[in-house]
């Protein structure tokens, strides 16, 4: 902030040795004289309105960032009473609990520790103590004998208990009252003292007392008679869960840049008992002291700390306040601060961004002053250069007129015009330009459409034609075949007839002669009806295809087991469809089988029937049988329906696709496949309902 008042002193220094120079100059050129004037304001009011605006922007930055810590103060300090409210709120319900006033009224001293020592585990309390009517600790719960008879009729929170009113309070024990209560609660609030520069100078080597939150209630009888006090209390030394949570309530992550880091503690006088501060790596800086500065603020003027200070090894945004105990003395300081050094980083780029910006206006403006008084001097020249840049195809060139009325302020505004006249009509031109090519890119679009749809059109042609020529082939194949194995099956009868008994030991061979005939005849009918599937339809009948689904796994049930392929059977489909019963199977099977002849290793075949329905009213049911097979090769997939045409290299005919996309074809339904190598294929089976 010094430098920047350094720098508004400066500038006014300039700004009047400036008003100097004007008196001296004051009867030279028109020409310096017009120079000075273009060139004052940006070499005095600029640097002096830069020094205003600097000085104004950090002063509003430091309050924002002192804003922003009471803030978080605020918050640390609700969270703070909220955590006492609660303690407080969970011993008087504890006191209030009818078994508790039971235990008491019955004198059950056993009960009551037993209760004690299970609640105080239960509410996260370090104690819990019974008191009489005198304030003499009659039942502890951590069941110490020499915790029993002290008199704590001297806390305040205790005497208000006494007297029939609730309280809890922050408190501070000694060593010798933390042991009363248990040796690990002494040992939990026991510190060694760290050095910490800029500390108060103090022969102090640890810090052995504990501030705790104080809470007691009083026990009254259902006849309203005072039974004693229910006294508890929570060390917060070394509490770690208290302040981390303070912090993640204040500091949540993003709401501080990035480098900066936020951080709460809680101290008695000093001292640093609870804190995510960190010395070095993950080690906290429990035991080290607050600055000198901060301590007098805080705990001799009662005031709270608002501002930078040096924390531990570095300096943060910090926001102290006093911690009162019961006794009404300042014990403590409740901090939370965040690093400053990410936001001094920022506030001093700021400052560079805007002298940068402050200098690129200056040069920016004393530029264009030159430009300006140059151009009173030289409108030939500048008709001259807009000419020029007219020829070589820059349209937007423009002398920019002149503020003077004679011939050569007239001529540049005429020049202006014409240029003005020659442009509109070079853009008119070049709209109706850019129509065309609109229109020419339009046509060739729907162009493209027509050709697309032609190209669809002639493979659908070209596939038909094919199917067409194939089927008559393989029907004349057909039945030129049937004839030699009706002879072949024929002579095979008389055969087995002749001999008799005596066709007893070639028995095999001749059932193997009937398998491979009866083969020849299946082949021969798969061929029959690819190439003449009307002769061969049977009757439709409205079925269920999940019911057909169930009947080809039985079907397929052996070769399944074989393979070790899961099945799982998605049964969506809501609607019949019409088909013949036997023609969906046989597609069906199909499918399972060419699936299951791609998962040789294993896998997972998944069929799934769902409803559907179009924009156009019709509706059906598609039929997906999908595996984790193989797959099929991307050059492949475009003539997996083409007859004969098979990946199989043992086994396949290249016929059982053809036809099951002929069967399905037939009753109005299509066929579609979609693979990927190493991933698996699934086919997609569309019928019409």
């Amino acid at each position: 902030m010094r430098r920047v008042g350094r720098i508004g002193l400066s500038a006014l220094r300039r700004f009047f040795q400036h008003m100097f120079a004007l008196r001296f100059l004051a009867n030279t050129s028109v020409r310096t004289r017009l120079l000075l004037v273009a060139l004052v304001p940006f070499l005095t009011v600029l640097p002096i309105l830069f020094s205003l605006i600097s000085y104004w922007g950090v002063a509003y930055y430091d309050r924002l960032l002192t804003f922003k810590v009471s803030s978080d103060l605020t918050v640390a300090h609700e969270y703070f009473i909220h955590v006492r409210e609660k303690i407080g709120l969970d011993v008087a319900s504890l006191g209030d609990s009818h078994p508790l006033v039971t235990t008491v009224r019955e004198g059950d001293r056993a009960r009551l520790q037993l209760m004690l020592t299970e609640k105080h585990k239960t509410l996260g309390l370090d104690f819990l103590n019974f008191l009489d009517a005198g304030g003499h600790v009659q039942v502890s719960s951590n069941g110490k004998q020499a915790a029993l008879a002290i008199d704590n009729a001297g806390w305040p929170v205790v005497r208000s208990s006494l007297e029939g009113a609730k309280a809890t309070a922050i408190d501070i024990y000694t060593e010798a009252q933390l042991r009363q209560i248990n040796d690990s609660v002494a040992q939990q609030a026991y510190l060694e003292l760290l050095n910490t520069p800029n500390a108060t100078p103090t022969k102090k080597t640890a810090e052995k007392s504990g501030m705790m939150i104080h809470s007691a209630t009083p026990v009254f009888d259902t006849d309203g008679k005072l039974l004693g006090v229910l006294e508890g209390g929570m060390l917060l030394n070394q509490n770690l869960g208290f302040v981390d949570t303070i912090n993640s309530l204040v500091y949540a992550d993003g709401s501080l840049p990035e480098g900066s880091a936020g951080t709460a503690t809680l101290f008695i006088d000093d001292v640093r008992i609870a804190t995510n501060v960190r010395l070095f790596g993950n080690k906290r800086a429990l035991g080290t002291r607050a600055s000198q500065i901060v301590r007098n603020h805080v705990l001799n003027d009662g005031k709270t700390w608002l501002d930078r200070a040096f924390v531990v090894h570095d300096w943060y945004i910090s926001a102290y306040e006093p911690i009162t105990d019961s006794f009404g003395k300042r014990v403590g300081m409740l901090y939370v601060g965040y690093l400053e050094a990410p936001f001094r980083r920022a506030k001093e780029a700021a400052i560079a961004l805007l002298a940068t910006l402050f200098i690129l206006i200056c040069i920016g403006g004393v530029y264009f002053s030159l430009r300006v008084a140059r151009d009173i001097y030289g409108p030939l020249t500048s008709m001259n250069r807009t000419m020029t840049a007219v020829e070589q195809g820059d349209m937007h060139a423009r002398t920019g007129g002149t503020q003077t009325r004679d011939e050569l302020g007239s001529l540049s505004h005429h020049l202006d015009e014409l240029l003005d006249t020659v442009q509109k009509q070079n853009e008119e031109l070049k709209a109706w330009g850019d129509q065309l090519d609109r229109k020419v890119v339009e046509r060739t679009i729907e162009l493209e459409k027509t050709n697309k749809l032609l190209v669809k059109a002639q493979q659908q042609l070209v596939l038909a034609e094919k199917l067409a020529a194939i089927g008559e082939i393989t029907a004349g194949v057909a039945h030129e075949i049937n004839n030699p194995v009706a002879v072949l099956q024929g002579n095979l009868d008389v055969l087995r007839d002749t001999l008799g008994a005596a066709a007893k030991p070639v028995q095999g061979e001749l059932q193997l002669m009937d398998q491979q005939i009866h083969r020849i005849n299946t082949i021969v009918t798969k061929l029959l009806q690819f190439a003449s599937p009307g002769e061969f339809a049977g009757y439709v009948e409205t079925i269920a295809v999940d019911e057909v689904v169930a009947d080809t796994l039985v079907l397929v049930r052996h070769l399944l087991n074989q393979s070790r392929i899961e099945v799982v059977h998605q049964q969506h489909a809501t609607l019949a469809v019409q088909i013949n019963r036997g023609e969906l199977q046989q597609v069906l099977i199909n499918l399972c089988t060419n699936a299951i002849h791609a998962m040789k290793d294993g896998g997972r075949l998944t069929i799934e029937s769902r409803d559907w329905a179009d924009e156009a009213g019709a509706r059906g049911v598609t039929i997906s049988v999908a595996d984790t097979g193989a797959g099929i090769r991307k050059k492949d997939l475009a003539r997996v329906f083409d007859a004969f045409f098979t990946t199989k290299r043992q086994g396949g005919t290249g016929l059982g696709l053809s036809i099951s996309y002929t069967l399905v074809a037939r009753y109005g339904g299509t066929i579609t496949v979609k693979s990927e190598e190493g991933v698996g294929t699934e086919f997609t089976v569309r019928l019409l309902a």
